[in-house]
């Protein structure tokens, strides 16, 4: 396939490719793998540190190329020579004092953990098994404060998302960029860092014009990555189960995680550049 004709596509992974429980369709996958067949760059969007994110994207079949960890702070270039089967191509990061300690005050009940450049978490409270990866350390609070870190996580268990919407939205947290998931979880990123960041530095690489941009998510971390693409002339699809603010910044919606939605999108791909 010659350049001009590739598609970006990106790709989250909770709620997108696999369900909650972590199963992957194998209709899903099938639609993955005609993509990369037809020469497209598919590349793996996620809130997920590069060591959680890479069981997917293995088991997705993809082994070169690149994919965008960390909400956009970490990009990896996929190496089967190398023992982790990645390398880490690109971090940002950022000093987490000053917000980590206005968010102590405000959140004195909170669980706090960091990502450090090599992908490991520190943390002074315990938080779900499967959310920090198997490199994870247990360290006093403040010893999370003095190291440039490419993420901040914050979960507090006294917050539903609309307290905690509205508690950040007080807060400000001008200094850098953030997310909240669907329980009252928030992801703290380098300044004017997401997914959509991280796209398009692959894109520019690439060299994909604006109008062969494809991406999609279900969660309020997509956002930005969708409001990248359609900037550019692109695509954003929301799943069919996503909050309504999500689907609102999406250019359509396609079926749930659990009725396919991805491999909706991915079987009709070729028809997309007649909707103009």
């Amino acid at each position: 396939m010659t350049e001009p004709k590739r598609w970006l596509i990106g790709l989250d992974i909770d709620g997108t490719l696999v369900h909650d429980d972590g199963y992957l369709s194998p209709r899903v996958l099938s639609e993955v793998k005609r993509m990369r067949a037809l020469g497209h760059h598919v590349v793996v969007s996620t809130g997920r540190a590069a060591a959680n994110a890479y069981p997917v994207i293995r088991e997705l079949g993809i082994d070169t190329g690149f994919a965008i960890c960390s909400n956009g702070a970490v990009t990896i270039k996929l190496d089967s020579s190398n023992p982790k089967g990645y390398e880490v191509y690109d971090v940002k990061t950022f000093d987490p004092a000053k917000v980590l300690t206005e968010l102590i005050d405000k959140l004195p009940n909170a669980h706090f953990a960091v990502e450090d450049i090599d992908g490991s978490y520190r943390f002074h409270k315990a938080f779900p098994t499967y959310a920090l990866g198997d490199q994870n350390y247990e360290t006093p609070l403040e010893e999370l404060l003095h190291h440039p870190v490419s993420r901040v996580v914050v979960l507090s268990p006294d917050h539903d998302v609309d307290d905690f919407v509205g508690l950040m939205d007080k807060i400000g947290l001008q200094s850098v960029s953030y997310a909240i998931g669907y329980t009252a979880w928030l992801d703290i990123a380098p300044k004017g860092i997401d997914k959509g960041h991280g796209l398009e530095q692959l894109r520019q690489k690439f060299d994909i014009p604006g109008d062969r941009i494809l991406v999609m998510g279900d969660g309020r971390n997509d956002i930005e990555m969708f409001l990248w693409a359609k900037g550019l002339g692109g695509y954003a699809y929301a799943m069919g189960q996503a909050p309504e603010e999500v689907q609102m910044a999406a250019t359509a919606v396609t079926a749930a995680v659990e009725q396919d939605g991805v491999a909706e999108v991915l079987s009709a791909l070729e028809g997309l550049q007649f909707l103009d």
